[in-house]
């Protein structure tokens, strides 16, 4: 019997980041009627971000051991939006550039979340919306 062996991506060969899904986010016309059905439905325990935010937010905790899998809950932005996920990149304008060589769009450029990170939203070639997420603490 052979040991598999895990093979890395070519990405993460390159720059040691492996890009997964690290966060998520859900849009809600009502925010206690999503966390009502949520809670009730996966037992997750959503409460208001406790920091300053741009706009209303709230953490969602799945009680995962790996933080990484917990996401968020805001106020629904457009018609169109749906729950997106983060995934990790080692540099979001690099990654935002590829997505528009593939065929991709930029809806949302650059933003930084203060001392966490950088993200951009991204749709892919067949509009589904995801985010490409930077981590840097620095980031103002």
């Amino acid at each position: 019997m052979s040991t598999p062996t895990k093979t890395n991506s070519k990405s993460q060969q390159s720059n040691g980041t492996s890009p997964n899904v690290v966060w998520f986010e859900i849009p809600a016309d009502n925010i206690e009627r999503a966390r009502t059905f949520y809670g009730k439905l996966f037992g997750w325990k959503i409460d208001r971000f406790p920091g300053p935010t741009a706009k209303p937010y709230w953490l969602i905790d799945t009680g995962a051991d790996d933080a990484s899998r917990n996401g968020g809950m805001l106020k629904r932005q457009f018609p169109d939006h749906t729950i997106t996920n983060y995934v990790a990149v080692p540099s979001v304008d690099k990654a935002a550039a590829k997505v528009e060589k593939l065929g991709g769009r930029i809806s949302m450029p650059k933003t930084a979340v203060p001392q966490m990170g950088y993200f951009v939203i991204c749709n892919d070639t067949e509009n589904n919306q995801f985010a490409l997420w930077e981590v840097d603490d620095g980031a103002r």
